[in-house]
């Protein structure tokens, strides 16, 4: 799919007739708050939530269940460490004071799919039908959230506690590409934004070395040191050294603001 003069601007199919690369675009945060918040959202609506109990450096999804509804008894949460690849969850009341909550473990993964269409529009239009194929096959688990960042690469979702991050995954590649994460690879790497967690060099260089070794397993790359321009991934048969260059360009970024803004790209190269 490619934008074209026809119709309104697109900045998803803007970003694939462009051939973007997706590499080095996921987030980076590792631990997450997420909270139900069913209806509509304001362009920045997890910004403006109160919450309690949460702390510096933690990030805040809003989520809703697909095809509307609420949880009964409270507002469904989640917490997620990426690091110790945890999942916890919650009933809370209105007053959302999460350090007062009952936290339990969640097994199951979570598969979070952004339609935060105030925020860009290409995030509902094309988000939505993703999330609508996961549903119907992991009703409990699957959620639409609020702005995961890079809505020109929508569809894009986000799978937790593994922090696996995919883009332009349509709804019929969704099931598939999910199913491919619970049994502990990776899909198609021409989806894979790249590992939420890691800094974008770190991610670059991790999808480079797994694409030019085969490497699918979700545990095939271990340790990741960036020192400069040199990152050594380390992997179970010894350490691979990359040099990563970050480069920017100048696109619209965005189907609401028409302004062009920096966007980085990643090469990565042997040393």
């Amino acid at each position: 799919m490619t934008q074209t003069a026809v119709g309104p601007f697109r900045c998803s199919l803007a970003s694939v007739g462009d051939g973007e690369p997706l590499a080095g675009t996921a987030p980076t945060e590792t631990r997450w708050v997420l909270v139900e918040q069913p209806g509509a959202w304001t362009p920045k609506a997890a910004d403006e939530l109160a919450i309690d109990g949460v702390e510096d450096g933690v990030r805040v999804q809003l989520i809703r269940r697909v095809g509307g509804g609420a949880t009964p008894g409270g507002r469904r949460v989640f917490r997620a460490d990426l690091v110790a690849g945890v999942v916890e969850t919650a009933l809370v009341g209105d007053d959302l004071d999460l350090a007062a909550a009952d936290w339990r473990p969640h097994a199951a993964p979570l598969w979070l799919v952004c339609t935060h269409g105030r925020r860009d529009v290409c995030c509902a239009e094309f988000g939505r039908p993703v999330a609508a194929a996961l549903a119907a096959r992991w009703p409990d688990d699957t959620w639409e959230t609020s702005h995961l960042g890079g809505h020109r690469f929508a569809p894009t979702l986000i799978a937790l506690p593994s922090g696996v991050t995919l883009g332009r995954v349509g709804a019929a590649d969704a099931v598939p590409a999910a199913e491919r994460i619970l049994s502990g690879r990776l899909p198609d790497l021409a989806l894979v934004r790249g590992r939420a967690g890691q800094t974008p060099v770190a991610q670059a260089a991790d999808l480079h070395v797994r694409a030019a070794h085969g490497l699918d397993a979700l545990d095939a790359v271990g340790r990741i040191e960036v020192d400069g321009d040199v990152v050594r991934v380390h992997l179970a048969g010894g350490t691979e050294n990359v040099r990563v260059t970050a480069t920017s360009t100048r696109r619209r970024q965005s189907c609401g603001d028409d302004k062009q803004k920096p966007a980085a790209a990643y090469a990565v190269s042997e040393v």
